[in-house]
Parts: C-alpha cells; structure tokens; sequence
C-alpha cells in the first residue's frame, strides 16, 4: 500500500464525550451542620486547589425539625457555593421520595446520629438499582455520646473524622462491637481557611466564642458574661467582643435557653463602651481577632489553623460536660486570671498535629483520601446494599423508636399517612405551605420558649 501523501483527508478525531454532570444533594438539620455539609460536599467534589473535575450539580436541602436554619442563618454561615435562596426544606419522606425520583450520585448526611441512621434505614428500603453514595461525619470536636453517635452514622459508605485523632477514635469503636470500620476515611473540618495571623499596630482585639448549650446553666453563663466584662473594664484601650451564635428566637445545632443576649441585658453596671455583642460569619469575625478564648468551641480549631493565640478556659473546671476536656494536652488550657493578667497560651505542637488543624500548611492534601474513596465509588457499577450496624435484629429496643421520630417504621419504609401527598394545584399548595410555616412557628416557640420554662420549673 502507497504511503498516506500529505494532501490525503485525515480522519477526524473523536471529540470527547463531556461526562454528565455528577448529582448531589446535602440534607443538614441546623445552621452549623448546613454549612460543614455544603463545604464537605464540594471538598470531595473538587481537587486540592478546588477546581471541579467534572461538572457538578448540588442540591441543598434542609431536614424539617426544631433546629432548621433560618434564611439570615443561612445566609451568614458564609460562602458555600450554593444559593441560599435555593435550598429548600423537606420531611425525612420528603427527601427519600426526592432521592427515588431525581437520581442524586452523591448523598452528604449532615445530621445528628438519629437523623443518619434514620435516612439510611429509608434509602436501603428505596431499592434503588443504582444506589448513591453516601458520606456522614461529624460537624466538630467530637466530646460527648462517641459510641452513640458513631454507631448511628454506622452504614454509610464514608464516615469522615476530621482529624488523626479522631479517626483513630472511630476504628477503635467500630472494630471494638465487631463492625467495619473500613468506612472511617481521615480528614479535616471542610470550613478551615482564611489568612494566617499577622498583629496589626494598635489593635488589640479578644473574642470570647459563646456556645449555645456550654456552659447549661444560667450561674456558669453569668459567670463567664460577667468576667468577660470585667476583662473589657480591665484594658479600656482593648475590644472585646461576644460572638454570638444567633439572635434571640432562632434555633442553632443545640439548644440555647439562656442567650447572652438578654443576660447582659440584667448585668449590673451595664456594659463597657469597648465591649460588643457580634453576630456573623466567625471567619470574618477571625479576620481581626488577637485572642480567641472559648470553653471548647470548634472556634478555637479554626482560629488554631490561623496561628491566632487561642485560650481554652478551666474556670468552670475541666470536665466532659463542658467539652474542654478534648483539649487536655493541647497547652491552651488557662483562666481568666491569667488572661487579665496577659497571659497568652502557647498550643503544643504535637497535639495540634493530631487534630486536623493543619497549621503547617498541609490542609491542601487534607481531603485526597476522602476525595479518592468517594470517587472509586462513584465509579462503582456495584455498590454493595447500605448495611448499618444497627438493625431490627440487632436493636430491637432502640432502632424502631429512632426511626419512627422520621415517621419511618422498622423495615425503613414509610408509616401509614407518612407519604408526601402530591399537589393538586398552586393553590393548594401555598395553601399547604401556609400551615405548614405556622404548624412550624407554633412548634420552635413550644420547643424554645414554653419547654425550657417547664423544665425550669420542675426543678424549682
């Protein structure tokens, strides 16, 4: 055969086939699990340098029940790469008919333990053809109820922990009541970012980062309100700002019966002028921070990432309960004594290596593993049934109660009247919305306001 000339027609090259944009939905039950969810989501969905390496479609949704965030909640958690005014609340039912019927790849949980073990049990009861893949963890510090919560996540196909530590933690757990433990896939917190710490000539600035439910009681609350004022009165030329996690009225991941907000409001002498109530986004908040002080916060591991001074406080003990217990060994521990006084806490390094904080610059790499598995999975022609540990077999006692508060019933499947009824018209459905949005307000008023009110009086 003659040789091809040169003016002889070339065969065309295939052009290649862009690969269907990956689905994803994020169901998140508060404001803080909304934002680890939209943020870990588009961690295993982009490289290092967060570049999407195909398409990617994601769809937020929020679990209808007494912590859902409000828009300005929403709103404020920061930058998520999802249009707040697109997220949409569902039932637990609401979401698996959602799943059946809009084929999502890619499934990121982020809810308490029930809430995990719950959507599980419903999308395994699908039996789906094609199954997505399913990815949970935990939203911060893990200090209280490991066991609980690690064998309520038990099932899915990744289980992130958001540190060396905590991984560690995780297999031993799984592995020790004889479960896979092959699920547990290292990482990090997904919302660690912003710029290392530089002082700037004449600010000096300290943010105490509250928390909703530590310390619980109102005497503790008091406590630490009163000597963050006094430390304001103390350094006249130093701002000192309370961050708040939400206005009075708005529900966060835990419950908050005492808001600062209105104790400040009873403290004696009022407040200093350089003292301040702040709201909004903590990485803006971190932005001109000079010392961050918590009692365990998940703050204090973003303002660690920074190389901001961070102080965790031993003036209520050091206990379970309060959380600061994870931090033993961390060389932050210290009081408001020493803070008056100047001191500022040195974090070990050793200990900061084991806890995810990637401070030395390798939070980049931080999600490779993660990212990997979920792709090897997404690739999955097979992907094995959901199997968590849990099942009517198993805990006969436990799991159909854990179920039934999603209106779900032992086997997975929805109970009798539990069904999304389909909408027969605009009418009725903003007729529909409407009750519902009241159903809602008369529901978080009972839960916020009149419960914590009962449960004070009980213990008169």
């Amino acid at each position: 055969m003659p040789p091809r000339t040169s003016n002889e027609a070339q065969p065309a090259e295939t052009p290649a086939v862009p690969r269907p944009a990956l689905r994803v939905a994020v169901l998140a039950d508060s404001d803080t699990r909304w934002k680890w969810g939209a943020l870990t989501a588009r961690r295993l969905t982009a490289d290092a340098d967060g570049r999407e390496t195909r398409p990617v479609e994601v769809n937020g949704l929020l679990l209808r029940g007494r912590a859902t965030p409000t828009p300005r909640q929403l709103a404020e958690v920061g930058e998520v790469g999802i249009d707040a005014e697109r997220v949409r609340e569902v039932t637990a039912v609401e979401f698996l008919h959602t799943v059946r019927d809009e084929g999502f790849d890619l499934i990121v949980l982020a809810l308490v333990g029930g809430g995990v073990q719950a959507m599980l049990h419903g999308l395994a009861a699908l039996g789906l053809p094609r199954r997505p893949v399913v990815v949970t963890g935990y939203v911060g510090v893990v200090y209280e109820k490991l066991a609980d919560g690690l064998l309520l996540r038990h099932g899915a196909d990744v289980v992130l922990a958001n540190s060396r530590h905590d991984a560690e933690r995780f297999r031993a757990v799984y592995e020790g009541v004889g479960a896979d433990a092959s699920a547990v896939t290292e990482a990090a917190l997904p919302f660690l970012g912003g710029a290392p710490y530089r002082p700037e000539e004449g600010r000096d600035t300290v943010v105490f980062a509250a928390q909703p439910s530590v310390p619980a009681s109102r005497a503790d609350r008091t406590y630490l309100l009163r000597r963050l004022v006094e430390h304001a009165r103390l350094h006249p030329r130093r701002e000192v700002l309370l961050k708040l996690r939400s206005k009075p009225g708005e529900h966060t991941t835990h419950i908050e019966e005492l808001p600062y907000q209105k104790l400040a409001q009873r403290l004696p002498g009022g407040l200093p002028p350089n003292f301040r109530l702040v709201y909004g986004h903590m990485g803006e908040v971190l932005d001109g921070t000079d010392l961050l002080v918590t009692v365990s916060s998940t703050a204090a591991l973003e303002s660690l990432h920074r190389r901001i001074p961070t102080a965790v406080l031993t003036d209520l003990g050091v206990r379970e309960t309060l959380g600061n217990h994870h931090f033993v060994g961390s060389g932050l521990l210290t009081s408001w004594d020493r803070l008056d006084g100047g001191t500022r806490p040195r974090p070990d390094g050793e200990w900061l290596a084991g806890q995810g904080v990637a401070a030395d610059g390798s939070y980049g790499s931080a999600y490779d593993t993660a990212r990997a598995k979920v792709a090897a999975l997404l690739d999955d022609a097979r992907l094995p049934p959901l199997a968590p540990y849990y099942t009517p077999a198993t805990a006969p006692g436990y799991l159909p109660g854990i179920l039934a508060r999603h209106h779900l019933a032992p086997d997975g499947t929805p109970l009798p009247g539990a069904a999304a009824p389909q909408e027969t018209g605009r009418v009725r459905g903003a007729v529909r919305e409407t009750v519902r949005n009241a159903a809602r307000g008369a529901y978080r008023q009972g839960v916020q306001r009149v419960a914590p009110v009962i449960r004070r009086m009980g213990d008169l």
